[in-house]
């Protein structure tokens, strides 16, 4: 007879324990979502299209097959809410599907990176690699019916609304490169950030390297680096996940840095998750799931007062405050045991910036042991520029190459490009953002009514965590948003641009006050105006509340 569920208190006292510390009672509703007893699906919508608006034809298109994308559908379809995915691959499951450089995998624990309703107990690695990320996308897609709604090998150019009709036409190119439309009531971004390749434009001579070029978003399996000479430019998280393999079969390989980047001592980053701990996921009841929250919380809510600004701490800029200068002297600890017996390679790899200002990488010792290859040499000059046959760094040296490789990250802060949308009266969202990208709660835009974005304007999680909580949170606000629309009998519904310019001054007074805009270091996470674009500087609590339900007094229904 299974055990039965413990009651609100017994909950609490498992958390605080579980967590280490008191004073989680605001998290027990979050907590039993997470833990999902019996099966229930507590994020699912309680409402049906056909009961709230029987006489009413509501349909959505959704641009993007990833992990965003088919949570949507499956939403949508539980909601009975006609839709069509659109997407540019010939499969599901979106930077886990192009993202196939050497190497490559999730940051993020896999008991933590996985959604809420299908949390998988038996994954083979604590870390998993990519094509174990796009099987399990895939299987969800299977599971949940939505694979038969996606069109593949469509490229969508443009979405434009038009007031008369109250409806979004969506322009795209299909599977043989013919222009199609579709017209639907809802549009729903899904389209992620990490996929669109960023290349170094702004050094001289780019361009013009006559040899092979490969960007990491962008690899050839069948350009083989084996006894090549290599540069590579860039040593961000891709860097780090591909440049091992390179180093292991290229006769030379020179690795160019602007900025060292954080380590996370990860020792079991490439590790198989052993028999016993499989065990205990798959027969102690709820263990899996309280591990999974434990993870929730140690890499989101408990460590973000290590990366708050204290403006009455002093320091030579490596710090934000106590903790985190105790934080950093952990981490040099863990760099002087890795490099201390090459002070050349110390003296270039740490970081002179606060912990957190960028995302730091995970590292199981392997990047030393890279660093360290006779063949393999990192370079902190400044490089010059490209040229025909290599790259002249700002002192003269130059480094021939046989191929060359863009660590150099994605265009994550352009959002929606390069495609055109067209909200109310014609206004283009592109020129409406001029080069700034906002949104309410990472979702809603004024003047876009109906136009609804997933993994949107500063919805990244900084310190780690799982992005795949904020699609579920902006999907249940977008359904509540498809429920509003439905249930006031309204064609459009539209953020107040008062509602949305007061959240996102507080959101940009709060970013300010953390590591990661307090720093003037470079990073990702900024845009070309050097606004913080991607990231939420609250409590992951306080996005779940927020996103519970829409509050209608904050839109505008037509």
């Amino acid at each position: 007879m299974p055990a039965a569920a413990p009651d609100d208190a017994q909950l609490l006292q498992m958390l605080e324990f579980t967590v280490g510390g008191a004073g989680m009672a605001d998290y027990l509703p979050l907590l039993e979502e997470e833990l999902a007893y019996k099966g229930e699906d507590r994020r699912a919508p309680q409402w049906r299209a056909g009961s709230l608006a029987p006489t009413t034809t509501l349909s959505a298109v959704i641009i993007g097959a990833g992990m965003s994308g088919i949570l949507a559908g499956h939403r949508l379809q539980q909601a009975g809410v006609p839709f069509t995915i659109l997407d540019k691959n010939d499969d599901v499951g979106g930077t886990w599907y192009e993202a196939a450089y050497p190497g490559c995998r999730v940051d993020n624990p896999n008991h933590n990176y996985s959604y809420s309703f299908a949390q998988r107990h038996d994954w083979p690695f604590h870390y998993s690699s990519q094509h174990v990320l796009h099987d399990y996308f895939g299987q969800c897609a299977d599971a949940f019916d939505v694979r038969r709604h996606v069109q593949f090998g469509c490229t969508v150019r443009q979405s434009v609304w038009s007031d008369d009709d109250q409806t979004w036409t969506v322009t795209y190119d299909d599977e043989a490169g013919a222009q199609r439309t579709i017209t639907a009531n809802i549009v729903i971004s899904a389209v992620g950030q990490l996929n669109r390749p960023k290349f170094p434009t702004e050094i001289e001579g780019f361009g013009t390297f006559s040899g092979e070029t490969m960007h990491s978003a962008q690899w050839r399996p069948d350009l083989s680096l084996a006894g090549k000479r290599v540069v590579c430019i860039g040593t961000g998280a891709s860097a780090l996940q591909f440049l091992p393999h390179v180093a292991a079969v290229a006769a030379d390989l020179v690795v160019t840095q602007r900025t060292a980047p954080w380590l996370a001592p990860t020792p079991d980053y490439h590790d198989a998750v052993p028999d016993g701990l499989q065990w205990l996921y798959g027969h102690v009841p709820s263990y899996s799931e309280f591990n999974r929250f434990s993870i929730f919380w140690r890499m989101g809510d408990g460590a973000l007062e290590s990366v708050r600004v204290d403006p009455s701490w002093e320091s030579d800029g490596s710090s934000v405050n106590m903790i985190s200068e105790f934080g950093r002297q952990l981490l040099v600890e863990y760099f002087n045991g890795e490099f201390g017996d090459r002070p050349d390679l110390l003296a270039k790899v740490v970081p002179h910036y606060p912990v957190g200002a960028k995302r730091m990488v995970r590292d199981n010792g392997v990047w030393a042991r890279t660093l360290k290859q006779p063949n393999v040499h990192l370079v902190t000059d400044a490089i010059a520029r490209i040229t025909a046959t290599g790259i002249e760094m700002a002192d003269g040296t130059v480094h021939e190459a046989d191929v060359l490789l863009y660590g150099t990250g994605y265009e994550a802060s352009k959002f929606l490009t390069p495609m055109t949308v067209k909200g109310r009266d014609g206004v283009d969202l592109h020129e409406q953002w001029a080069g700034d990208a906002r949104a309410y709660l990472g979702v809603a835009i004024p003047a876009f009514p109906n136009f609804f974005c997933l993994y949107g304007p500063n919805t990244n999680i900084v310190i780690n965590g799982s992005i795949i909580y904020f699609s579920e949170c902006g999907v249940r606000y977008i359904l509540s948003l498809v429920e509003l629309l439905l249930s006031s009998a309204a064609g459009s519904i539209e953020i107040r641009r008062d509602v949305h310019d007061e959240f996102n001054a507080r959101v940009d007074a709060e970013n300010r006050a953390m590591a990661w805009g307090w720093s003037d270091v470079s990073s990702w996470y900024k845009n070309d105006l050097g606004r913080v674009a991607q990231n939420w500087p609250f409590t992951l609590l306080e996005y779940w509340q927020r996103t519970k339900q829409a509050d209608a007094g904050e839109f505008v229904l037509r």
